[in-house]
């Protein structure tokens, strides 16, 4: 049966599905040309046409998979609603206890862009902007008195540098840390980093 005519932007993405499903099935590492190709029923022509080299693929996939996050993240950070809930909505949301997806796939590509320039700058280009997206609300609540930040970006770092942590632990070893207590050390960092008592993040689950 004839395949449909796609527009560029069309085929693209249906490329880089096909990619993060391979990457998903098989490892950033392993996955080939080849594979994305054969899933499609393309050829592996057609696949270097869009996208040059296997690096660059794995690259764009990447920040394909990652944009739904990234877009939770910027709704739940551009609430219209006190700076306080919505760091904590958008951290307990992001934590590898909440109800973000792809950390399997976040720890690969980490492992990878070790070897990897094309996919290290698209990792580092995300992690810049979860950290100065974070960064932004805490001075928006210092400004506004909710709580103390000396210094919001350290902050941010310090954040993400423990649910990152915690994601490898969760998503690597299961079971080696009880969730419960994985989300109770993510709001107490949250807690002791804005100088606001725990009992303050507090709130209904629907506050997402």
């Amino acid at each position: 049966m004839a395949r449909v005519r796609l527009s560029v932007a069309e085929r693209q993405e249906e490329l880089l599905r096909a990619a993060v499903e391979q990457i998903e099935a098989r490892g950033v590492a392993a996955v080939r040309i080849a594979d994305v190709a054969a899933a499609l029923g393309v050829s592996n022509a057609l696949v270097l046409y869009h996208f040059s080299t296997k690096e660059k693929l794995v690259a764009a996939a990447f920040a394909y998979a990652a944009e739904d996050d990234l877009a939770q993240l910027r709704k739940l950070l551009g609430r219209r609603t006190t700076a306080l809930r919505r760091l904590r909505a958008a951290v307990r949301w992001y934590a590898p206890t909440g109800q973000a997806e792809g950390w399997r796939l976040w720890i690969e590509g980490w492992a990878v862009a070790l070897r990897e320039p094309a996919l290290r700058e698209v990792t580092r280009e995300l992690d810049r902007w979860w950290k100065a997206a974070l960064a932004e609300v805490i001075a928006e609540g210092v400004a506004a008195g909710e709580f103390t930040c000396p210094d919001p970006p350290a902050t941010a770092l310090r954040l993400t540098a423990l649910l990152d942590g915690l994601a490898v632990q969760l998503t690597s070893y299961p079971g080696s840390i009880p969730r419960a207590r994985a989300r109770a050390w993510a709001d107490e960092a949250l807690a002791r980093e804005l100088g606001v008592e725990r009992e303050k993040l507090a709130g209904r689950d629907g506050e997402r």
